[in-house]
């Protein structure tokens, strides 16, 4: 599921089926519920009839007219509680950080929120108060970026909730946990926390807030099930949440629209995990549900335009050309109005795939170029998130807590101690056990400090290590980048702008020299993006998923078929007689198997015949690619494989050769533990194969005969 731009303590709002702003404030006005503190810490008389008219119109949608409100109203109230006065910091908190952004002012309200906390006038409010205004400050914090800060207020938060057993603050903290732990790809332990939030959760008084909290972690729990590729689990979540809606939404009446949205949320959520299982038809149709309910007026547009972006990838998997493009400009025109980074990038996505297919590469190169802009600025994102470690900072901040629990012990021992002693000045023998008491204690205290201070400089070295490794990982990731945004636009511009001046009137010499540029210039695109791919291979997380084999060879062939072409060469594919699913990255394997017959086109002479051919072993399928082109000389046999060889040579037809292809395909195998070799054929050519660990599944396909892939229609 592509995730929307609502975040933090309402974090399903941001990752999970995103309800929208309506969503937030239902959320977020959880604690604007708790009624049970004493009256003289709670709201005024004056204020709650306020506080829900403010609540409501924040819950419609128009929150400039809930703080003209509450602003306007609040300054009639004669004495305001500070329940009073830090409601309305936490209002315009939202307003600031949700609907504007403004995360700098965001961070000013929080800040005043936890002033208010503090002057507390009861222990029950403070607790209530301070874990609030803190996560609030985790959220404005997180929001910039600012990850240490804001793990050490979301830390605040988690600690007045244990140590007072707050089961809210503690759902919160594990929410919020939860969260993190998914963006940084660690589904398990998110699982684990939203469950542990749902288990939390406490009742707040309000109904329909308990029944729409609870429905989004059950949403939550199955995506994070998803990711984890625990199928099964996350169909049971989902249609638990369903369930869920349908029981239990019907009795609040004047909350259909809110319900609606959840249960379109769902549906979109759910089809990810159809379409995973194959299932397109009954995916269709769970996300034109979906798109129908959010796509209203004041509904939930930007999850709309996520299953829009979804159905538009089953209508490209389907080869559904026409109803893919329609799909596509209308999700453009929604997009002007309604921003969406992730539906952004994987619209210019299938736009490059979509013509590329239709064999206009200038248009796809220009769509691709866009993808892969959005998609760099996200994962510089993610990196910093995943570079923070919450779980080393979390470990850190509980070893300060129990260092700073143990001083103030000791303290209070302390004074306990001086206490004694002057009561024992009556008695000598209580003077001297206090004494000996006090003499021993000392002594601890040295040898806990002494061990500490060896502790804290090991850390120190540790930490020194640590930094220089990561200083030394974010240098070569600046050349890299520097490489990439500085050399590939650039050389970008010129085979684009060559392009075009071929077209103008120019003198055959001329032409020869423009093409000669713009020849030099792609290959030089292609020197870098190879380069790219080579160097992030390693730090690449893989994304697995069961893929179908057949569907996905038989893909990767039939996008080649126009290269062939060019050569007038004819490329056969022989499927397996079963269909058979790998527990596989597509795009890696998918980038693997063009590459070599990427290879078998440009080292085969005109006309020639290519083959490529599926076999199942026991416990694994072979991918064998076949031609009958120049061979590999003996005395280069052993550096095909080896990243910057020198065994590259120009195709049959003068094609550049950069050498470093194999090896990224080798990198790519190895990860899946797997195998990649080549055989010499004595007749010439070269038969490379892949061999991949199968998955136990399979039914029967139509076919097994060797098919011929047309090169032209």
């Amino acid at each position: 599921m592509t995730l929307t731009n609502i975040y933090n303590k309402f974090y399903n709002c941001l990752y999970f089926g995103a309800r929208g702003i309506s969503c937030l404030i239902f959320t977020f006005l959880i604690s604007s519920c708790q009624q049970k503190k004493p009256a003289s810490a709670g709201y005024s008389a004056a204020f709650k009839p306020i506080l829900d008219t403010v609540s409501v119109l924040f819950a419609t949608n128009r929150l400039v007219k809930g703080l003209h409100y509450l602003d306007s109203s609040i300054n009639n109230i004669n004495k305001p509680t500070i329940d009073d006065r830090f409601k309305v910091y936490a209002f315009h908190y939202i307003y600031a950080q949700k609907a504007k952004n403004d995360y700098k002012k965001a961070l000013l309200y929080a800040d005043s929120m936890l002033s208010l906390a503090n002057q507390s006038v009861t222990h029950q409010q403070y607790v209530s108060n301070y874990a609030e205004a803190n996560f609030a400050m985790g959220d404005a914090y997180f929001s910039m970026q600012q990850f240490d800060d804001a793990y050490q207020h979301f830390f605040q938060g988690y600690i007045v909730g244990k140590n007072n057993l707050n089961n809210g603050a503690l759902s919160e903290y594990t929410y919020r946990m939860g969260m993190i732990m998914y963006k940084t790809g660690n589904y398990k332990l998110a699982t684990g926390y939203f469950k542990e939030s749902y288990r939390l959760h406490a009742d707040k008084g309000d109904k329909f807030i308990d029944f729409y909290y609870r429905q989004e972690l059950l949403d939550n729990i199955a995506l994070s099930f998803k990711h984890n590729n625990e199928i099964d689990s996350a169909i049971v979540y989902f249609n638990k949440a369903l369930k869920f809606i349908d029981q239990y939404g019907p009795q609040f009446k004047d909350r259909l629209k809110m319900i609606d949205m959840a249960r379109g949320v769902v549906y979109g959520n759910k089809a990810e995990i159809l379409i995973l299982k194959g299932n397109y038809k009954e995916a269709k149709e769970l996300l034109k549900k979906s798109i129908a309910i959010n796509l209203k007026r004041d509904y939930d547009n930007s999850d709309a335009e996520l299953g829009e972006i979804k159905l538009a990838r089953i209508y490209f998997n389907q080869n559904k050309n026409r109803a893919l493009f329609n799909l596509l400009n209308t999700i453009r025109t929604q997009l002007a109005n309604v921003k969406n980074k992730d539906v952004e990038a994987d619209w210019n996505n299938l736009m490059s795939e979509y013509y590329l297919h239709k064999k206009d590469p200038a248009k796809a190169y220009q769509y691709l170029q866009t993808y892969n802009r959005l998609k760099d600025s996200n994962i510089k994102k993610l990196n910093l998130l995943r570079e923070s470690n919450i779980n080393k900072q979390f470990d850190s901040y509980e070893k300060q807590s129990q260092i700073d629990s143990l001083k103030n012990y000791n303290k209070l021992q302390s004074e306990y101690l001086y206490a004694a002693i002057i009561c024992a000045l009556m008695a000598l023998i209580i003077i001297f056990l206090i004494f000996k008491n006090w003499n021993r204690s000392k002594k601890d205290i040295q040898i806990v400090n002494t061990l500490n201070q060896q502790i804290n400089d090991q850390n120190k070295v540790l930490e020194n290590a640590l930094n220089e490794i990561k200083s030394n990982s974010r240098e070569k990731d600046r050349i890299l980048r520097t490489v990439a945004h500085d050399l590939r636009n650039p050389l970008g511009g010129i085979a684009s702008l060559t392009a075009i001046m071929v077209e103008d009137e120019c003198t055959d010499e001329q032409k020869e020299q423009i093409n000669l540029i713009r020849e030099t210039s792609i290959n030089a695109l292609e020197l870098i993006n190879e380069i790219l791919e080579a160097a992030n291979i390693a730090s690449v997380q893989l994304k697995l998923e069961l893929v179908e084999v057949n569907s996905l060879i038989s893909n990767s062939v039939g996008l080649l078929r126009f290269k062939a072409a060019e050569k007038s060469q004819q490329i056969f594919l022989q499927p397996l007689n079963r269909e058979q699913e790998l527990y596989i990255s597509r795009e890696k394997i998918w980038r693997v198997i063009s590459n070599l017959i990427s290879n078998a086109i440009k080292f085969s002479p005109t006309g020639a015949s290519i083959f490529v051919s599926i076999t199942k072993e026991p416990g694994q399928v072979i991918i064998a690619v076949e031609d009958n082109g120049i061979g590999i000389p003996e005395n280069l046999k052993d550096q095909v494989f080896n990243m910057f060889t020198s065994a590259q040579r120009a195709g049959t037809a003068g094609e550049k050769s950069f050498g470093l292809g194999l090896s990224i395909c080798r990198q790519i195998i190895e990860k899946f533990n797997g195998k990649i070799w080549f055989e010499s054929k004595n007749e010439g050519g070269t038969i490379f194969f892949i061999s991949l660990p199968a998955s136990t599944t399979g039914t029967p396909a139509a076919s097994s005969q060797k098919v011929s892939i047309p090169v032209s229609r």
